[in-house]
């Protein structure tokens, strides 16, 4: 499908991701939409974020991993960063395109993709309690269609700057509160939980 444009509409962004949505009636009902969904624009976005230098960073990873050096965050963010703190990385060898082209491992790789990020990044995916939602949806056999789905999806920053994520963000949480009925404010997703990851980005 290839929808990155640039610049990007973000409403039209926004119009697919809420498609994606759809795949989630049944286990899901109109107001738990937001528990797979917005950790899910939020994963894709990371990995686009780090694509151009993740062969650089499984390298860095590699040399390191069972040395002296105990926190290996800070060298690493720095790898994906092109020599500039990023503030975060990935040192699994897994990203969207591979996941989407091994269904019958989905829930297992996906997890495993999740734990190679910084711990910082764990926290946010800790904060969402994304793995009970992994669990739900692989049971349901959902999760590979949905995380075919954001593959098709791009969400590079040259593509898709931080204010048209922001953008599609405050339009994603409207359509779930609208789709909740729910006053603005009761989020599922703790504010918290957004700016952290607006930071990071």
């Amino acid at each position: 499908m290839g929808l990155g444009m640039s610049p990007a509409n973000f409403q039209e962004l926004a119009n697919f991701i809420w498609s994606v949505a759809d795949l989630l009636r049944g286990p899901y009902r109109p107001p738990q939409y937001e528990r797979v969904m917005l950790p899910m624009t939020v994963l894709r976005r990371f990995d686009c974020v780090l694509e151009p230098t993740k062969a650089e960073v499984i390298k860095r990873h590699r040399q390191l991993e069972g040395g002296k050096v105990r926190n290996i965050d800070p060298i690493l963010n720095k790898v994906a960063g092109g020599g500039e703190d990023l503030g975060f990385h990935n040192h699994s060898e897994l990203d969207f395109r591979r996941l989407k082209g091994d269904p019958d491992h989905i829930g297992r790789h996906l997890t495993r993709y999740m734990d190679g990020f910084s711990e910082n990044v764990r926290k946010i995916f800790e904060r969402f309690e994304f793995e009970k939602e992994i669990e739900k949806l692989e049971e349901a056999n959902r999760l590979y269609l949905v995380v075919a789905k954001f593959a098709e999806i791009d969400l590079h920053p040259g593509r898709v700057d931080n204010i048209t994520m922001g953008l599609i963000f405050e339009d994603l949480i409207r359509r779930f509160n609208e789709a909740a009925n729910e006053t603005a404010g009761d989020h599922f997703t703790p504010r918290e939980v957004i700016r952290l990851m607006v930071n990071l980005l």
